[in-house]
């Protein structure tokens, strides 16, 4: 039997419909189709749609944190929480116990020291909820040599030495620990198929190529079913098969920005080599400086804005005139809504994460999950770009909100153009397709992934419930 057909299906726009899949493509779109020699899956009136983009995750650090203690709030939500759950995990493979989703609202900004209070029996590294910084604990800093090693990432107190916090380090913490060893992909695969996700953009910055190849191997093995697109290739050399490049990720940290001379650099060598850039902005500080970078350098399409945390209202403007378009993710507001509510000044409220005001302005607007530290479920993300919620029920920029509708065409450009015209279900599209379990209405209206019904990956059904 080769091909699928789905019977009796509804399309976004209202249209009931039958849709052949032959060869990883849509080949016909119509009432009454007659079965061929395919499996037929029976919509029963439920909707189909392109499959989702997530256009920024981070792939390895997804599956690592599968398998790391989860240290967030509010399960996790004091000291001795915190303490509780270091000292019943198991040690990890490397000797190490490993935690994700560390906010400073649980027991104040740790260093080694902190940690060691914590939990001092074990090697133990914590990442902070941002993915940012690494804290790691005495025996963990005597693990690393930290005393020993030159690194710009290792954090020094005015006496030179280490507090054991590590920022942006996480190749060097690999490759510490034991060099090429990377998570394997099959569980966030088949976790991504299941919420309907058939493409992805990883937004790690600066893959090495045993990175890439890593990647490579998860697609090219079945691990990894989704089209990987990275921001983190590098500039020199090809990708291998199964890998697409997309915009460059460049890094405005937190922590320290960079010069506005080195910025602009970096910005005209991705532009000199045929790639836009993807900048990582999450303060007003790192927004202006873009901004004032690319008033040099100039606007390559598809330069594009990572995160968007903090936008203030009068840039809309000069953003849609330049031709920038944003990525960002709602689902944090929903996750840690009421954390921005306590910390962020009360007249910043509104430019949090905005995107129906961006929308407005002609600014395209793609959502995204920015997993594992933010929400990767994208039908709880669009439910969150609607309501804008907090978890106590709080509204976070009420005028932000975006409509059900756009909210869902939100994940359906694709990965080469996100917030750009939506992939249709029609002839000659590539056969990426998700079953809702109701018609358009009905399932836009309560965003859930208890909804999707079936998951058809470049022709193949890869899941069905």
């Amino acid at each position: 039997m080769t091909g699928l057909l789905f019977r009796g299906a509804v399309l976004l726009d209202g249209r009931r419909a039958d849709v052949r899949v032959r060869g990883g493509r849509i080949t016909a779109v119509g009432a009454g189709l007659d079965r061929a020699a395919e499996e037929v899956v029976d919509c029963r009136g439920g909707t189909l749609l392109p499959g989702l983009t997530d256009h920024h995750l981070h792939l390895h650090a997804l599956a690592a944190a599968e398998h790391s203690v989860p240290c967030a709030p509010p399960a996790v939500a004091s000291g001795e929480a915190l303490a509780a759950v270091l000292g019943a995990a198991t040690t990890g493979d490397d000797g190490w116990v490993r935690g994700t989703g560390y906010d400073a609202s649980v027991a104040g900004d740790l260093d080694a020291a902190a940690l060691d209070r914590l939990h001092a029996a074990r090697p133990v590294r914590l990442q902070h909820r941002s993915g940012a910084m690494w804290v790691v604990n005495s025996a963990g800093a005597a693990v690393l040599d930290l005393a020993g090693t030159a690194h710009p990432g290792v954090e020094r107190d005015a006496a030179g030495w280490p507090t054991g916090r590590l920022w942006r380090a996480d190749d060097w913490l690999r490759a510490r620990l034991g060099g090429g060893r990377f998570p394997d992909l099959t569980g966030v695969g088949a976790r991504l198929t299941r919420l309907g996700i058939t493409a992805v953009t990883d937004a790690t910055p600066d893959l090495d190529r045993a990175a890439v190849d890593a990647l490579a191997a998860a697609r090219r093995d079945g691990a990894l079913p989704q089209a990987v697109h990275l921001l983190g290739a590098p500039l020199e050399g090809g990708l291998p098969a199964g890998l697409s490049a997309g915009p460059l990720k460049l890094v405005l940290a937190d922590s320290g920005l960079p010069d506005l001379d080195v910025l602009t650099g970096r910005i005209r060598s991705a532009h000199a080599a045929g790639r836009p850039v993807a900048v990582h902005v999450v303060t007003r500080e790192a927004l202006a400086l873009l901004l004032a970078a690319l008033e040099v350098t100039g606007v390559r399409s598809g330069d594009r804005i990572e995160h968007g945390a903090l936008v203030p209202r009068g840039v809309l403007p000069d953003l849609a005139r330049r031709g920038l378009r944003v990525v960002t993710q709602p689902g944090f507001l929903a996750d840690r809504g009421d954390d921005y509510l306590r910390d962020v000044p009360a007249d910043e409220h509104d430019d949090l994460y905005r995107a129906g005001s961006l929308a407005a302005a002609g600014v395209p607007v793609a959502l995204s999950s920015d997993a594992p530290h933010g929400p990767l479920d994208p039908w709880g993300v669009m439910a969150a770009a609607v309501g804008r919620r907090t978890r106590s029920g709080a509204v976070v920029g009420a005028g932000e909100r975006l409509a059900p509708a756009a909210a869902l065409v939100a994940y359906l450009g694709p990965a080469d153009d996100p917030g750009g015209p939506p992939r249709r279900v029609a002839a000659g599209a590539a056969a990426d397709l998700v079953l809702l379990d109701g018609p358009p209405a009905e399932v836009l209206a309560a965003p859930s992934a208890d909804r999707v019904r079936a998951v058809a990956v470049a022709g193949r059904l890869a899941w069905q419930r």
